[in-house]
C-alpha cells in the first residue's frame, strides 16, 4: 500500500472558501475512488481554533501555528485582506518550515504573504489577477505570470478559485497517474480542467468572439505599454496595419477608438493600485503613463466620478 500523503492546510483569515473547497475536495473524491487513504489534510490557524473565510462561514481546524504537525507539503490559504492578516506568528511558522525543508505553497492571495518575506524572488508564482497590478508594483523581483496555477518552481502557487482545483488534479496525476485524475474531475463534474499554462482571465477572444489578429496583438501592446503609452499611430505601425484601419477595429469589434480603449486600460489599472496599494497618487500616475497628478486627477473623476484620493477613502 502507497503511504498516503499529508497536506496540512494553514487558513488566513478572511481566506476564500471556493478555493478551500477546490483544494480538499479533489483529495476526497482522490481516495474515495482509488479505494485507498492517498492523502490525509489537516488545518491550521493562528489561534488553533477556528479560521473564518470572506463569506462569513467558520471552519474548525485541527492546529495553531505552533503545533503543526509534520507533512508532506504545506499550503497557505488566504482571500481578502490578506496583508492585514499577515502577522509576526504567520511569518515565524513559514520561515520555521522552511528550515525545517518542508514544501510551501500559496492558494489563491497566499503568493502576496510569501512574496513579502522574499519566498519568491527569482521564480515564477501565479496570483488571482485582481492582485496582478499591486503585486507586479510591489514584488518586482518575482516573475509573475497569469497562469493558473505554477507546478515547476520550488513553492507551487495556484490563483484562487477553480484553479486550486486545477493544481490539485495536476498533483494527483502527477503522483497516482492520470487515469485516477481524469476520474476525480469527471466526479466533481469538472470536465475542463486546465494545465499550468492556461491563462486566468477568459481571454479576449472569448469575450468578444473576436477572431481577428490585428485588434488582439494591438490590445497586447496596450497592455504591454502602460507606463509609456503608445499612439495608435504607433501601434498600429507595429503590427502593420494603417491608423485608419485599427480605428475602423476598435469600432467594429468594441464600439470604440483605440484611444479610448487604451484610456480605459490606464485607468482601470490605477484603480485597482488605488485600491490594493499605499503607493501615492503620483506613482500612481505614473506608473500608468500620465505626466502629472492633475492630469490624472481629472481624467480619474470624469471617468468614475470621484477623485482619487475620495476613491481611495471609499474602501478604507
Amino acid at each position: 500500500m502507497i503511504a498516503p500523503q499529508h497536506f496540512t492546510f494553514v487558513l488566513v483569515e478572511e481566506f476564500s472558501h471556493l478555493a478551500f473547497s477546490c483544494a480538499v475536495e479533489p483529495l476526497r473524491i482522490a481516495n474515495l475512488l482509488s479505494g485507498e487513504t492517498l492523502y490525509r489534510w489537516s488545518f491550521a490557524s493562528e489561534d488553533g481554533k477556528s479560521a473564518t473565510c470572506s463569506n462569513g462561514s467558520v471552519t474548525l481546524v485541527h492546529h495553531g501555528l505552533e503545533t503543526l504537525p509534520k507533512c508532506d507539503r504545506l499550503f497557505l490559504l488566504s482571500g481578502i485582506n490578506m496583508r492585514a492578516h499577515l502577522t509576526k506568528p504567520l511569518m515565524t511558522v513559514l520561515r520555521r518550515e522552511a528550515r525545517h525543508g518542508t514544501p510551501i505553497g500559496a492558494l489563491c492571495s497566499g503568493a502576496w504573504i510569501l512574496a513579502e518575506d522574499g519566498f519568491l524572488n527569482g521564480m515564477k508564482a501565479a496570483i488571482h489577477w485582481e492582485f496582478h497590478d499591486s503585486f507586479m508594483e510591489r514584488f518586482p523581483e518575482v516573475n509573475l505570470v497569469r497562469n493558473v496555477f505554477v507546478a515547476d518552481e520550488r513553492h507551487l502557487t495556484a490563483s484562487g478559485g477553480t484553479a486550486t482545483a486545477d493544481l490539485m488534479l495536476h498533483l494527483i496525476e502527477r503522483d497516482h497517474g492520470a487515469d485516477l485524475s481524469m476520474a476525480v474531475a469527471d466526479q466533481m463534474v469538472y470536465s475542463a480542467a486546465r494545465e499550468a499554462t492556461a491563462a486566468q482571465r477568459v481571454s479576449l477572444q472569448s469575450r468578444n468572439g473576436i477572431r481577428n489578429v490585428h485588434l488582439t496583438r494591438a490590445i497586447q501592446r496596450m497592455r504591454e505599454t502602460i507606463e509609456e503609452p503608445l499612439s495608435p499611430a504607433q501601434i498600429a505601425a507595429e503590427i502593420g496595419i494603417s491608423t485608419r484601419q485599427l480605428e475602423r477595429l476598435f469600432g467594429k469589434f468594441l464600439n470604440t477608438s483605440p484611444k479610448k480603449y487604451f484610456m480605459d486600460l490606464r485607468l482601470e489599472r490605477a484603480r485597482h493600485l488605488l485600491i490594493q496599494t499605499e503607493a501615492s497618487v503620483i506613482e500612481i500616475a505614473l506608473a500608468c503613463g500620465f505626466e502629472s497628478s492633475g492630469h490624472f486627477s481629472r481624467v480619474y473623476r470624469a471617468a468614475y466620478g470621484v477623485a482619487p484620493m475620495q476613491q481611495r477613502g471609499r474602501l478604507s
